[in-house]
């Protein structure tokens, strides 16, 4: 059955706002009286990965579908994202460009990046090269991209945030890049499927 809001409801019936997402939202529903359901699918199995590039979490999340609510996939999702591996989390890494870099190609992911990304002191040339060489440090200390969630934050506020993850011992940054790794995931599956 066709997504509901293709039709021209004022609303979603799931959560009574309007039913014309900022972001593009994809993913399968079936209709039913006052609820929609969400199913396993391509179209669910794309969105997911789009926002965390793990095989596991794909599979799992798309495994416990259909879904009664925006939220119950939330929930699942949160746990799922919540259990990621060390070789999951460097394997998600690879998804992810360096802040300040765009990202390559030109799907859902790289368009998260992107959004995620802009900020108002993005035409600081010294706040960029400072982000660049604290990247370079980063990598030379981490062996991987340094990764925050970058929306809703400043250019200054992410520079301060990576001086300060440079101190950090291997295991405190490591539990940090998980972290951010799931809130980056849960605000871009949030824009997809808002509960």
């Amino acid at each position: 059955m066709a997504d509901p809001r293709a039709s021209g409801s004022p609303t979603s019936p799931v959560s009574g706002r309007s039913s014309a997402p900022a972001a593009p939202v994809a993913h399968s529903v079936v209709a039913g009286p006052g609820a929609k359901t969400i199913v396993d699918g391509p179209e669910l199995r794309e969105a997911l990965h789009s926002c965390l590039g793990v095989e596991r979490f794909v599979e799992e999340v798309a495994a416990a579908a259909p879904f009664a609510s925006a939220a119950e996939l939330l929930a699942v999702a949160d746990r799922v994202a919540a259990t990621l591996t060390p070789a999951e989390v460097d394997a998600a890494l690879a998804h992810h460009p360096r802040i300040g870099e765009r990202a390559v190609g030109d799907g859902q992911a790289q368009r998260f990046s992107a959004s995620e990304q802009s900020a108002a002191e993005a035409s600081d040339e010294a706040l960029a090269d400072a982000i660049t060489r604290g990247n370079q440090a980063y990598e030379e200390r981490f062996d991987r991209v340094f990764l925050i969630r970058a929306a809703g934050r400043g250019r200054a506020e992410i520079l301060a945030e990576l001086e300060r993850r440079l101190t950090l011992s291997d295991a405190a940054e490591a539990a940090t890049v998980a972290s951010e790794l799931h809130d980056i995931t849960m605000l871009r599956l949030r824009s997809l499927y808002p509960a």
